[in-house]
């Protein structure tokens, strides 16, 4: 649903008071928040204004537009370090021995590399001794501060910094959830199909794993209720499911929040890519319709910034924040203290925001190249379902099963794409090819690169 000025208004409020937002803290340009929310610019411009009357926020110029410094709340942590693009070649030239169109890599050309450096120098320049010490294992507070304020804002969430717990990316996160709240004997439920990765590290971990069909709705929450009322947590990634790239069907999101409500069991929703939708309004959160803090928020910036970061966080619901707490201090060491400020200044000065939006126009470009380039090089023997966003695509075969063959084909000429029917633990499987296209520089690169395998495929194929 798409926000009007009063939802913003109130949004900009209600992080004030809590001290989410604090005074000084600077506030996204009125063009680049309405882009993020997709509404018209009068509409923030009227939030902004009616803030600016009442006293919350005070417009300084050329410094942008910022929390009035003068309003009497408590005390919070001093902000961190502010600061002010592209990657050099030979660092691009990575990507040939990463291969191409490996699905979840961002474009490692279009990141503003210069900005990261000057962010970077600032920070180890103004390092102290007691940042050499251990990290704390939450994460570095004001880290912790600036993604309550983005996820509030632009995800739709209602969350402190406090609830906010830094990780090492996916597989920290889910195993530091399960390890929290899951004893050996709980049912988990994953979708079928479902990202590949999670799926490996579940069955590793998790005694107790079952699968849930998903279709052009999501996750089928009837089989969910019908197969497996007594689960105690289902993982989830309703904004773009992976790999289907589908969205949980709002119907069935109401259906699976009953359920954890209903059961006091937990949803953990995997917002891997959530942020990157192209052409609809804003997708609002699983989290952001729960009024019973069942769901467990988990995102990371492997998609939006790099994957070497290496950074992720969970958003814990409020009960859980003092068991998450302990289960911490015995089973992590925290994340580097110099990349969570780097991190804290690219969030704070406006650059991560500005980089989503640029992303986005970048990579449904890109999407449309890739979908056209199949079409040209294959005709029709792979077909499309159009999504509103994520990162890949999955080509279906028209005709046959034999994915995987066809998978490792590709792959012999450094064409990372994975076979669909992996991704599956039941029947009722789907093939194709899940591809990514965000480092495809021009049309006529997606073409070339389709080409590279089009004769021993056609070969396999005969």
């Amino acid at each position: 649903m798409k926000p009007g000025y009063h939802e913003i208004y109130t949004r900009y409020r209600d992080n004030i008071t809590r001290g989410v937002l604090k005074p000084g803290d600077k506030v996204p340009a009125i063009r680049v928040l309405a882009e993020e929310l997709k509404v018209a610019r009068k509409t923030v411009e009227t939030a902004y204004a009616i803030l600016t009357g009442e006293g919350y926020l005070v417009s300084q110029g050329a410094r942008g537009t910022r929390v009035n410094p003068d309003l009497l709340l408590p005390a919070q942590n001093a902000p961190a370090e502010q600061a002010t693009g592209t990657l050099p070649p030979s660092l691009i030239s990575q990507r040939e021995r990463a291969g191409f169109l490996r699905p979840g890599i961002p474009a490692l050309d279009s990141f503003p590399y210069k900005k990261w450096l000057l962010l970077a120098g600032q920070a180890t320049r103004a390092m102290r001794q007691d940042e050499m010490l251990n990290p704390p294992v939450l994460g570095w507070y004001p880290l912790r501060e600036a993604i309550a304020r983005y996820l509030n804002i632009s995800r739709g969430l209602s969350c402190t910094a406090e609830q906010v717990l830094i990780t090492s990316g996916y597989s920290g996160s889910l195993r530091l959830i399960l390890d929290t709240l899951a004893s050996r004997s709980d049912k988990v439920v994953f979708e079928d199909p479902g990202y590949f990765m999670g799926q490996q590290l579940l069955k590793r971990i998790v005694p107790r794993l079952h699968t849930v069909p998903v279709d052009r709705a999501g996750m089928d929450t009837d089989y969910l209720l019908r197969n497996h009322p007594d689960a105690r947590f289902a993982i989830v990634t309703p904004s773009h499911q992976s790999p289907l790239a589908v969205t949980l069907s709002l119907p069935r999101k109401q259906q699976l929040l009953d359920w954890a409500s209903q059961n006091e069991a937990w949803i953990v929703e995997d917002d891997y890519d959530g942020e990157f939708h192209y052409t609809r309004k804003v997708l609002p959160s699983l989290k952001s319709l729960d009024q019973h803090d069942r769901v467990i928020f988990m995102g990371t910036f492997s998609k939006t910034i790099m994957p070497s970061l290496r950074m992720g966080y969970v958003v814990m619901p409020a009960s859980t924040v003092d068991a998450f707490t302990d289960c911490a201090d015995i089973l992590t060491s925290g994340q580097p203290i110099l990349t969570q400020k780097i991190l804290t200044a690219f969030l704070n000065e406006g650059h991560f925001f500005r980089h989503l939006k640029k992303m986005r126009s970048l990579y449904q470009t890109r999407r449309d190249w890739m979908i056209a380039a199949l079409r040209e090089v294959y005709g029709d023997l792979f077909f499309t379902e159009q999504n509103d966003g994520g990162m890949h695509i999955v080509a279906f075969l028209a005709k046959g099963s034999a994915d995987r063959e066809i998978a490792r084909c590709w792959q012999e000429h450094q064409l990372q794409v994975n076979a669909l029917s992996a991704w599956y633990r039941g029947s009722g499987k789907r093939y194709g090819l899940v591809m990514g296209y965000n480092n495809v520089r021009t049309y006529q690169e997606a073409v070339d690169l389709l080409e590279r395998p089009k004769r021993q495929m056609l070969e396999l194929l005969s």
